[in-house]
């Protein structure tokens, strides 16, 4: 049927050619779209310019602060005068810290070594890609899971007598029970919160506070010789 020139309407079903402001699809026909694909598309990242910004104000920031504050260096190392305790750099006390209860071999090399591992594997895995809460599906399989893999981290602990690095673990076992026993429907917000909770952000708060509380104790709470003292008392 041939369209009538002084109307805008038309019937077809490729709108790429029947470019009309009014479209008429008939029964025997489809709205879709027939279009060539582009062998590149030009595109611009979303968080391309939050992570811009972002590392502009850190880069301002640091700026800021080292003229602000001088760096807490100390003296011209002297080999005849070594100080005690000798520490690290609190960045690496954590590891100093673990190097208190573990062999060289498990501190230094074996345990970093499986984090990274760690950090290269997972992402290859399909481990909980939709982000659901960890409970709230096959719940009674994964508290299994859960109850096996807390025990055995907590009896390593106990066995090599690293209460500072169990007590962290406990806390955070302890909330994840919490969650297990909750549901989105809940009426406690904070029940809420941590039954939506998934398995990488259980991982990550567990890591993060075990680094933290080892750093703490690394820093203020060891003396002479590495030994257990409180910061207030000289």
């Amino acid at each position: 049927m041939t369209e009538p020139k002084d109307y805008l309407a038309g019937v077809g079903s490729d709108i790429a050619k029947s470019q009309k402001r009014v479209l008429f699809v008939t029964r025997r026909t489809s709205t879709k779209v027939k279009v060539r694909d582009e062998e590149q598309v030009q595109t611009f990242p979303e968080a391309l310019l939050r992570i811009a910004v972002a590392v502009e104000l850190l880069v301002v920031a640091l700026i800021c602060a080292s003229l602000l504050f001088d760096a807490p260096l100390e003296g011209i190392a002297d080999p005849a005068d070594t100080p005690n305790p000798a520490k690290a750099p609190w960045y690496f006390l954590g590891l100093q810290e673990m190097l208190h209860y573990f062999p060289p071999i498990v501190a230094g090399i074996l345990i970093p070594a499986l984090l990274v591992l760690a950090l290269v594997v997972i992402p290859y895995f399909n481990v909980n890609i939709e982000a659901e809460g960890l409970f709230l599906k096959n719940r009674r399989r994964r508290l299994n899971i859960f109850y096996i893999a807390s025990l055995g981290l907590s009896l390593f602990l106990l066995f090599f007598k690293v209460y500072v690095a169990l007590v962290p673990t406990l806390i955070v076992a302890a909330f994840m029970l919490i969650a297990a026993s909750s549901s989105l429907d809940s009426a406690k917000r904070y029940r809420r919160c941590l039954a939506s909770k998934p398995a990488s952000w259980w991982i990550m708060t567990w890591f993060l506070f075990e680094l933290i509380v080892l750093t703490v104790v690394g820093t203020f709470f060891r003396g002479p010789g590495w030994s257990w003292v409180l910061p207030w008392k000289e």
